[in-house]
């Protein structure tokens, strides 16, 4: 993977430990950085935006090599760990923080959002209609460095437990084809 040839993608669907977990797994992701996205305060805290006053998401900003995994196929992973059919909300996680939300940084990008959601909706693969936000990439904040890698950090909490480790589950089932080779140790 060369760094000259990476695009970005910034996608929010619930906590962003189950996005980062889920995605450091997948081939052709170079980074996964859990970070917000979406709101009004300049450089945020976890505090802040747990607060639900400040319009930000919690998100994880890809980098990825297209020659390798096309942002579709990004945003079928996405649209398989997450239940974009409920407004800012995943499972226990509820708050305007957790809302499913695509920020493309591209008009290429936003057009192929808008595309899978129409073909997913389509199929019916859920009961009821997509809510998933498609919005221009706003200014991205890394959050602090304690959510990073925290799936890998902290495999046996009970949130990761319960939570995270179905997500990653369920995406080494459904895409173990596209799975890294060269995973770090601690993410296998």
């Amino acid at each position: 993977m060369t760094e000259n040839h990476l695009e970005f993608a910034t996608l929010g669907g619930g906590c962003f430990w189950c996005l980062e977990a889920v995605f450091e797994h997948l081939n052709g992701v170079g980074s996964a950085v859990s970070g917000y996205c979406g709101g009004d305060m300049v450089d945020p805290e976890y505090h802040h935006v747990c607060s639900g006053s400040t319009g930000h998401a919690e998100v994880v900003r890809l980098a990825f090599d297209p020659a390798i995994v096309s942002y579709e196929e990004l945003l079928e992973v996405f649209f398989t760990i997450h239940d974009p059919t409920t407004p800012n909300r995943q499972g226990n996680d509820v708050g305007t923080q957790y809302r499913s939300a695509i920020f493309y940084h591209s008009e290429a990008q936003r057009e192929t959002a808008l595309s899978l959601i129409r073909r997913l909706e389509g199929e019916k693969c859920w009961d009821a209609s997509v809510v998933t936000e498609v919005l221009p990439v706003a200014p991205f904040y890394a959050a602090e460095d304690y959510h990073q890698h925290y799936f890998r950090k902290n495999p046996d909490r009970g949130y990761c437990q319960l939570v995270v480790a179905p997500k990653v589950s369920k995406f080494r089932k459904k895409f173990s084809s596209r799975i890294k080779a060269n995973l770090p140790p601690d993410a296998a």
